[in-house]
This record gives C-alpha cells, structure tokens and sequence, in this order.
C-alpha cells in the first residue's frame, strides 16, 4: 500500500477546490441516510446477501422472494470503520498503480455505450468487441487516465458471456487498473478466474488486485440479485468494489436534489455493509451516476447542471467517509462534438474535478450515455489537461510572485526575453489540438479544418502506433479457453 503514483492522473496539489458542504451539513446528511437505512431499509432480492446481513444483527422481513433488510446505524459505522480510505488501485505493471490518497486526480471513459460513431463512415453502430479494444487502447496511452472504465460493450458477443469479453478486450490492452461490471456470479467467477491467470495465480493477485468490480444498487433502495453477487464474488475473490447508484431525481428518487442526495448515499452506505460484511476491508470507492429524468422527454439528464452539482456534492460526502470517489464529468446529450457537447462537458467536468473527485469519468460520452465517439474522448483529455491547469490553482512563492524581476524590468520594458521567462515558460498550458493561431496562420496550416477531423486524426495515430504491455502467452490460452467453457454452458 506504500506504492506511489509514477504515471497515473494528475496532481491536485492545495490550488482552486470546491467545498459544497459545510460538516455540519455532511453529519445531516450522514443521519438523514442512517435514518432511511434504520426505518425504511433496502429491497435486497439475493437470499445469501439477506443472510449476510441478518448475521451481522440488520432486521429481515421475509416478503416471497426478497427480502426488506434494515440496518442498524451501528452496523453502517462499523463497515465505514472497516473501508479502507487509503487505497492503491493496481496496475498489472507497478508504474501503473494509483495511489488515492486525495492528491491526485484523474480521467476515465464512461461506462459500457452501446453504440459508436464509426470512425470511417462516421455513422452510429452498436459496438463490438474491437471498439473496446481501441477505445481502451487510447485510455493506456494518455497519463492523465489512470483507471480504465470500459467505454463499450462487445456487442457483436453471446449477451451472457460478453462481460468476459469485455475483460478479455481491456486486459490485453491496457496494463492499468481496470473497472468493470462482473455481472452476475457465475460470470463475475470466470472473470475473477480470467484475472488470476494474468497475474500468475490467485495469490498473486490478492497481493495486487487489478481489477474492480462495478455493483449497482437499484433506484430506490433496491440490491437487486446482480448487485448482490457481483459484490459478495468480488469481495471473497479478493476484488473491489465500486459502488454507483444510478437515481434520477424526479423519477427513481425525490424530485429535489437534497432528497435524490440522501437517497444516493443511503443506497451506496447498504451496498458497501453488504461488502464489509462478506468481507472486512475490501477496498470500496463511492460512486455515482446520478442525475435528473427530463419529464419532458423521460431522459435521464447527463448534460444538465444537475448531473454536475450532485457529482460535486457527493465527492464531498465521500470525502467525509474517507473514502475514494468516482464523479460524473465530461459527458453530454448531444449527439455530435458540437457546441453543445463542449459546453456540456466541460462545465460538469469542472464541477466535478474541482471538487476533489478521484475520478472524473465521461471522457468520450455522447447521447446521455448511449454514444462512444473516438474524437471527443480525445478532445475530453485535452479539456481534463486544461481542468488541470485551473485545480493547481496559483504559487505564491517568491519565485512566482517575481518581485525582482518586475522591478528589474522596470515600466515599459518587456519579458519575453528574460531568463525568468525562459525558465518558466513550459509551466504555461499548451493547446496541442485546441487551435490558438490567427486566422490566416490557421488556414495556411490546416486548411481550415475543424477540431474535431484533427480529433478523429490523433485517435488514429495512437491506435496505429501505441502498444500496451502484453500479457502472457499463457494467459492468452487460459482466458480464451474459460470464456469458450463458459460460453458453452450457457447456449
């Protein structure tokens, strides 16, 4: 756990922040949710997962075939207690580990679109596996993600076995740490299996786990039989858990955001009980992929103010449980890289970001989630450089408050060509897809071409040209031959 960050994210440093929440707010909100958890309970549909609880002192009601768990406060505390809040997320090469310790932060696709602008014909499809593949390929290529979500689904896979798949695409082309749905058990097993082999053995993979399972409660109040088996197999095969409830404000939760707060947080506290209690200290970050329902359209709003504002206020709320969190940011419900998606992602990406989040995750997303675009992942990575920029906020040292060098220069001289500035002239952003030449510079160079061609260009270069460390030959086999035997008893 002593491992530190060589490659992954970027510094967060002590610059610009947000801090929506005062503590005496986040305890309201801590006891609000206790409350929910104590006198309304979770919906949980797995009877393992009611066991679990019921040993662990929470009260059953016995409905069919689910039950109502309540949880005790002491039960919730106690699991916060044994959550660990530091955490390193192992990469399969130690130079990839990301060590979340509030220091730094970083970028990552959003999660499993169904479909993709086509790179040539520039037309939407349903992806395949060879999409993921790419799109994961351009994740282990820049620095500033350093966790990879799969952005895709391998479409064109057997449904059952396509979480295996999606392993499969990710492993073999990223050595970063990787986050994923595991789906239910029997697949969340053959995943773990599959993880195991790439890392030499069980055991050497519980020394650096490099993989994490994403569990997704279901708005409201509800562990639903996939939830609970991916995080009880996750949790004993020695895995992570990431935690994101999808509520919608106005539709699966309460129409004001402090409600769809308390109940987003209620739902990750149940699911994280369930985690410790299969077993103590599995690593577990907070999540969210909460937002607004449009009425007017019945979409769930990811381009909204709202997608922002309850991301920002949920970093805080993970912060006061020490633990690390994963925050919407960057994606949009355009269906192009237009305007709109840049003023979309760019404002949650920012809310986000400056709020602290381990993770703002979004890179790429068009179409509320629906749309993985090549173009703008890569114009997202270079808006997250520029987020950057603003978090490290301003030094005050003597160095840069430059007093010398201003009273040397005197009025009415000039910079450009003191050594000071030659010195600290690589610590200015640069714009390299982003265009800052005149007019007649820019037509001269590019012809005129937008953004988003040079966009698409880059996306090229890196997929051509970059290779992730490789796994085993051995691996290769094993993986190939568990997903065959898996998808054979499934058909």
């Amino acid at each position: 756990m002593a491992v530190r960050t060589l490659r992954a994210g970027i510094p967060m440093m002590s610059g610009f922040s947000l801090n929506t929440f005062s503590e005496e707010q986040l305890e309201l909100i801590h006891c609000a949710s206790l409350e929910i958890l104590r006198d309304v309970g979770v919906k949980v549909e797995l009877e393992e997962a009611t066991q679990i609880f019921a040993a662990a002192g929470c009260m059953v009601e016995k409905h069919g075939d689910y039950s109502l768990v309540k949880i005790p406060s002491y039960v919730v505390e106690d699991c916060l207690r044994w959550a660990p809040s530091s955490i390193v997320f192992y990469g399969r090469e130690r130079q990839d580990d990301y060590a979340v310790d509030g220091k730094r932060t970083g970028v990552s696709p959003f999660g499993e679109n169904v479909q993709v602008i086509d790179r040539v014909s520039r037309k939407v499809r349903r992806s395949v596996k060879q999409d993921l593949a790419q799109a994961t390929l351009l994740c282990d290529y820049y620095d500033q993600v350093p966790m990879v979500e799969r952005a895709l689904c391998s479409g064109d896979q057997i449904p059952g076995a396509q979480t295996l798949h999606n392993f499969e695409a990710m492993v073999t082309n990223t050595s970063k740490h990787i986050l994923l749905s595991f789906g239910m058990g029997n697949s969340a097993e053959k995943i773990l299996e599959m993880a195991y082999a790439v890392a030499g053995s069980r055991d050497a993979f519980a020394k650096r786990p490099f993989v994490t399972a994403f569990v997704c409660p279901t708005s409201p109040l509800v562990l639903v039989r996939q939830c609970c088996e991916g995080t009880i197999t996750a949790a004993r095969g020695g895995a992570g858990v990431a935690v994101i409830p999808m509520a919608l404000s106005g539709a699966t939760a309460p129409a004001t955001l402090g409600g769809t707060l308390v109940q987003h947080n209620a739902e990750v506290l149940s699911t994280l009980v369930l985690a410790q209690l299969t077993k103590k200290g599995t690593p577990t970050m907070y999540c969210t992929c909460s937002t607004i329902m449009d009425l007017r359209f019945t979409m769930a709003a990811v381009g909204a103010p709202e997608w922002g504002i309850l991301s920002a206020a949920l970093a805080r709320v993970a912060q006061y449980y020490k633990l690390p969190f994963w925050g919407n940011g960057g994606q949009t419900d355009s269906k192009l890289v237009d305007a709109q998606a840049g003023y979309e992602s760019s404002l949650t990406t920012l809310l986000t970001t400056l709020s602290g989040a381990n993770i703002t995750y979004g890179a790429g997303c068009l179409e509320s989630g629906l749309t993985f675009d090549f173009a703008k992942f890569v114009l997202d990575i270079e808006n997250f450089t520029r987020v950057g920029k603003v978090i490290a906020g301003i030094d005050l040292s003597d160095e840069s408050l430059a007093l010398d060098i201003i009273k040397e220069v005197g009025p009415g001289g000039e910079f450009m060509t003191h050594p000071h500035t030659f010195k600290h002239m690589r610590e200015m952003s640069i714009a390299n897809l982003f265009d800052r030449r005149n007019r007649e510079v820019w037509l001269e160079m590019t012809g005129g071409q937008e953004v988003t061609e040079r966009a698409y260009a880059e996306a090229e270069r890196i997929i051509k040209e970059h290779k992730a460390v490789p796994v085993s030959e051995a691996a290769l086999r094993a993986m190939d031959g568990i997903i065959k035997e898996f998808e054979s008893q499934i058909k």
